[in-house]
């Protein structure tokens, strides 16, 4: 098995180190390409979801967002390569795959690995939450502005960790598939992902092919709210798949663009919606519920990711640019929970300096001097309220051990579960409030030694 995939952990704001010597569980070298990977996935995330935010201003006052892709269709385009959730899944399993095996082989109990997981998540969660209560609570009843327009995208990109807990929870079923069948274990939940975007579209013939996307998108999801859960796990078992040297390779990679790009076409082809984010609930989107088309995404980036790995480890064997890795390492959870948040102050900020950040549609003058404005503001915002965050977390006590009884990890895993999904469903008024108590009665619970038998 090569060892070109050490590492089994991000740096989190709970495990402070030095990247340029940090060693995984095992006491060998992290692998520098896999954190860049991440650290860069999350990079695209935030600046994406900024991008995409269309502020709209009456005066100095915000009454309103649009999405980037509802007035510009053909940026869906570039969600092909900016939805990198299935890269970041990728490249977490892989680093991953090594110590849940070896738990495995020891008779481990993995429960407490994903209660650590989980703990490490609902934490910096119930900070979110209860600073977006007590925001919420003030503008509701003391007559300040209120969320308005960012009501639930405040909470929207909770969804994330939501899946992530997921398919973690079933990533040692992912390392025993590939034990025992290799990629044989891809193929078979590809083939899964097929057959539900196959009845969810009423596929009974091969002349019906010509049209799966539009039949598949032409409603509610249905049965392809299995997907939700399948076609996540699919770049899991990849990268699996991949730390155990099953694909690699520039040529491999190679082949993978190209399929990929044969993918999305065909997909697009067959009525599929160009853009891999957003979406309703009827149906018309590739992502609520996931469906084949985000597949092609993921075999575009898995082969990227193969194309670039020994170019891009010589750069940073030579470079050793690992402590700005490990800071955005150290940063994601914060940086990924109030991103969002940072739009506010962003948005009162352009409002009062008479930026151009509210600035038309694509194809207007000054549409992309307007971005570029908007982005700024955000970044600027961000920063004051990251490294508040930040200073709040590491004052906490490290090295609070997660719940070892089973009882304590269910109930727990259920509370975090719940509290995220109400906060997605319920938006910041009042999702944050429910969530909150859900989230830190799981944060109490995961935390908590045999709490419960």
């Amino acid at each position: 098995m090569p060892n070109y995939e050490s590492g089994q952990h991000a740096v989190s704001a709970d495990e402070p180190v030095d990247a340029v010597d940090a060693v995984n569980e095992a006491g060998e070298p992290r692998d520098r390409y896999a954190d860049a990977l991440r650290a860069g996935a999350l990079l695209v995330v935030v600046f994406g979801h900024w991008v995409a935010t269309l502020p709209r201003l009456a005066g100095e006052r915000l009454v309103d967002t649009e999405h980037l892709l509802r007035l510009w269709p053909t940026a869906g385009l570039l969600t092909w390569v900016l939805q990198v959730v299935p890269l970041f899944v990728f490249v977490s399993a892989a680093v991953s795959a090594d110590g849940v095996a070896r738990r495995l082989h020891e008779g481990g109990a993995q429960r407490h690995w994903w209660a650590a997981r989980a703990l490490g998540m609902a934490r910096p969660a119930a900070t979110y939450l209860g600073v977006l209560a007590v925001l919420v609570l003030v503008s509701r009843f003391t007559g300040a502005p209120r969320m308005g327009p960012f009501n639930h995208s405040l909470t929207v990109h909770l969804w994330f960790l939501l899946m992530l807990l997921a398919v973690q929870a079933l990533l040692p079923l992912g390392v025993r598939a590939d034990a025992r069948f290799g990629l044989g274990a891809v193929g078979g939940l590809l083939l899964a992902v097929v057959a539900v975007d196959l009845v969810r579209g009423g596929i009974t013939g091969a002349a019906d092919l010509r049209t799966l996307g539009a039949r598949v998108t032409d409603g509610a999801g249905g049965v392809g709210w299995l997907n939700l859960l399948l076609v996540w796990l699919l770049p899991q078992q990849l990268g699996v798949a991949w730390r155990r040297g099953r694909i690699s390779g520039a040529w491999t990679g190679l082949a993978l663009l190209t399929l990929g790009a044969a993918w999305l076409a065909a997909a697009v082809a067959s009525g599929y919606p160009v853009a891999m984010v957003g979406g309703d609930l009827d149906g018309n989107s590739n992502l609520l519920p996931p469906t084949l088309a985000l597949v092609g995404v993921m075999w575009l980036q898995v082969g990227a990711v193969l194309l670039c790995a020994a170019p891009a480890r010589r750069y940073l064997a030579r470079h050793r640019p690992a402590r700005v890795v490990a800071m955005l390492g150290a940063l994601g959870m914060p940086l990924y929970l109030w991103h969002k948040l940072a739009e506010l102050p962003a948005a009162w900020l352009g409002a009062r300096l008479a930026l151009p950040i509210d600035a038309g549609v694509p194809g207007e003058a000054g549409f992309w001097i307007g971005r570029a404005w908007w982005i700024g503001s955000c970044l600027l915002m961000a920063v004051p309220v990251i490294a508040a965050v930040v200073a709040f977390e590491l004052r906490r006590t490290r090295g609070v051990p997660s719940a070892t009884s089973t009882g304590a990890i269910v109930a727990g895993g259920v509370a975090l579960f719940a509290g995220l999904a109400a906060s997605l469903a319920l938006g910041a008024w009042p999702g944050a409030l429910i969530g909150l108590a859900g989230v830190a009665l799981a944060s109490w619970l995961l935390r908590a030694r045999n709490a419960l038998r």
